[in-house]
């Protein structure tokens, strides 16, 4: 451990069981000295483990839907009333789409549905900004900070409209981020992760063969929870004091790649394998 969140205060959104990288970054930020208020909605802490994750970190939990403004005020009202004080970090760890839940292909979404899942998933990361800044809860060199996805740049099988909850998520940091930098010094960022087994990737159809996809096209392999956890550490901390507006890849390097050796070996197996006329043909083409 390295203390660099040492005296540091926060709040994190959205843990839920182990599996949850909220959850491994509430265990990181503990190890390296902050306290913290840990929220999620009331069902999610009920059908969840959280309250676990608060014991062993030694932190209160308060009930807060993200997507309500009153919720929010009243979740940075009781963190500077706990913690003594404006926060210095805050982790938005939020994404859900009942379209996804529902298996509804997204040129034949549900309409309600979709406005659901870009305010659970993107307008509420603009609120809690929002609510944070008018009640002055963050203080200057602070660091608040979004998980997101590639899908966000690029099209995914069957990411559905997360993808485009991903991207106004990002749009929002950058807009945002502007106008928080210029007038609190606070900066805002985001990450775009690896596919990770949390609960809610589960939930993503195709989920095992895109995380097999992209650990044999990164050359680093997939980032890990754990290890997504070690870089949001860093974003808080003091050493990236000038590091804002930006979405940052922690994916192994997939984001820079077109074909790797093991996806391209693996993709040739699958001709091997198959006797078919359309694999020969395909075949023929690329020679």
């Amino acid at each position: 451990m390295y203390n660099l969140l040492k005296g540091k205060k926060g709040i994190i959104f959205g843990a839920l069981n182990n599996k949850s990288i909220a959850w491994k970054v509430a265990e990181r930020a503990h190890d390296e000295g902050a306290v913290f208020v840990l929220t999620n909605t009331p069902v999610s802490i009920r059908l969840g483990e959280v309250e676990e994750l608060a014991v062993k970190c030694n932190s209160k939990l308060i009930p807060a839907d993200a997507t309500s403004v009153a919720d929010i005020e009243n979740l940075f009202t009781q963190s500077m009333e706990i913690l003594g004080g404006k926060v210095d970090f805050v982790l938005h760890s939020i994404g859900m789409s009942p379209n996804v839940r529902k298996k509804l292909p997204y040129d034949n979404l549900d309409y309600d549905y979709y406005q659901k899942t870009m305010d659970i998933s993107a307008i509420s990361f603009h609120k809690v900004m929002q609510v944070a800044k008018k009640m002055d809860a963050i203080n200057e060199w602070g660091s608040v900070l979004a998980l997101s996805y590639i899908a966000a740049q690029r099209t995914l099988f069957e990411y559905n409209d997360m993808a485009d909850a991903k991207a106004a998520l990002e749009s929002i940091a950058r807009s945002f981020g502007y106008i928080y930098g210029r007038e609190k010094k606070v900066r805002v960022n985001t990450i775009s992760q690896s596919p990770t087994l949390t609960t809610a990737g589960s939930g993503v159809k195709g989920i095992d063969g895109l995380m097999d996809f992209t650990e044999r096209m990164s050359p680093l392999g997939n980032g890990t929870a754990d290890e997504c956890a070690d870089f949001c550490i860093t974003l808080f901390s003091d050493l990236t004091r000038k590091v804002t507006m930006q979405n940052l890849y922690h994916d192994g390097g997939f984001s820079s790649m077109g074909m790797s050796q093991q996806a391209m070996l693996q993709y040739n197996k699958s001709f091997d394998e198959c006797d078919c006329d359309i694999a020969d043909k395909i075949r023929g083409v690329i020679k």
